[in-house]
């Protein structure tokens, strides 16, 4: 089955903004899709890592990318197709708290 990597965007503002009852579906649907398989994971601190031409490493502190809202976390969801993988994630916290999820198929390299 294909694989999709999510990238969670959204803030404690977004989050408080919504109802309890609201947040407490969304855990639950985070949850079930943790015992489906997914692999989840709350964003830590990133570094950058560079090797230019395999010589010389260098790692900086911080992200490379940035954005309006700060990345929240990650996951890794199997589904048939993009159709499937956007309704897997409709539910989860940065989807319905105001927030942004964004969607990549991992194309496979074989």
């Amino acid at each position: 089955m294909p694989k999709f990597v999510t990238i969670g965007y959204g803030d404690r503002e977004g989050y408080e903004r919504i109802a309890p009852a609201l947040r407490d579906v969304a855990h639950a649907h985070d949850e079930k899709l943790r015992r489906d398989g997914a692999l989840m994971g709350i964003a830590g601190q990133p570094v950058q890592l560079r090797n230019p031409e395999a010589a010389r490493l260098e790692v900086t502190d911080g992200a490379f990318m940035s954005s309006v809202l700060p990345i929240a976390g990650f996951a890794v969801i199997e589904a048939a197709d993009m159709a499937q993988a956007i309704r897997l994630v409709s539910l989860t916290p940065c989807a319905v708290a105001h927030g942004v999820v964004e969607i990549w198929p991992l194309e496979d390299k074989g």
